[in-house]
């Protein structure tokens, strides 16, 4: 049985052909060559791959920065082709929680009232929103923290902000783009295992673009990526065998 794009079960994201270029004429790059890439509900999927071979260019087509040259795409059972620009992003503003590499905490704001962001840019009274906000951060260690500034948090508090700005408006869909990569092993892999605890649910779907095989362990499955395509998926213990091996 075939299944249109938005119909296929289980599937949090699905990506059909998906191609991206930039530039034009003799400049005219072509970064993704008709990706195929499936995310499931409840795991969390890890995209791993040299530099340059479109694993963040891929991440922000799912996560709506970019629009792909070419595509089908489908998030969360609607297809994307069929919403128009501005229902895409409201779409993703509502179901989609990002992790960025280097936090982009606003220096101003206390870790609480960042956290707090998406709420108040959904109109959220802002009292409620820190409130609902400062309850996630106690929830993921930091109820000590929920006044300091980021200058006064450490790499790892301030990831924690990072991610629990990400999830405080209850997405369905959390992408992160290396959230170990500032961190120590032991700190990343304290993160890790926060965002499997708090994100990792059966209607949710975790994508993490990362270059660091110490938390392949984490997924439950990773696709790799080279030359813009997803050459093979497999699960964490062959990918740790395969890491181990090179």
């Amino acid at each position: 049985m075939t299944h249109a794009i938005s119909e296929i079960p289980g599937k949090a994201v699905a990506c059909r052909s998906v191609k991206k270029e930039f530039g034009q004429g003799e400049n005219r790059t072509l970064v993704l060559r008709g990706v195929d890439f499936d995310v499931r509900f409840g795991e969390m999927t890890l995209l791993v791959g040299p530099s340059g071979c479109g694993k963040t260019t891929l991440l922000s087509v799912v996560a709506g920065p970019l629009d792909a040259t070419d595509d089908e795409i489908s998030e969360l059972g609607q297809n994307m082709n069929d919403l128009s620009g501005t229902d895409s992003v409201l779409f993703r503003r509502k179901n989609l929680g990002f992790v960025f590499q280097q936090y982009n905490l606003l220096p101003a704001l206390t870790a609480a009232e960042n956290a707090a962001v998406p709420l108040l840019a959904a109109g959220m009274p802002r009292k409620r929103a820190v409130e609902q906000a400062s309850s996630l951060l106690a929830e993921m260690g930091l109820e000590k923290r929920l006044h300091a500034r980021p200058s006064e948090l450490s790499g790892g508090q301030q990831q924690r902000v990072a991610l629990a700005r990400a999830l405080v408006h209850e997405p369905r869909l959390i992408v992160c783009d290396e959230p170990t990569s500032a961190l120590d092993h032991e700190t990343g892999r304290a993160v890790m295992e926060l965002l499997t605890k708090v994100a990792v649910r059966d209607d949710r779907a975790v994508i993490v673009v990362t270059h660091d095989s110490r938390v392949f362990d984490f997924a439950a499955r990773i696709a790799h990526m080279d030359d813009g395509r997803i050459v093979n998926t497999e699960v964490p213990q062959e990918a740790l065998l395969t890491a181990s091996l090179n």
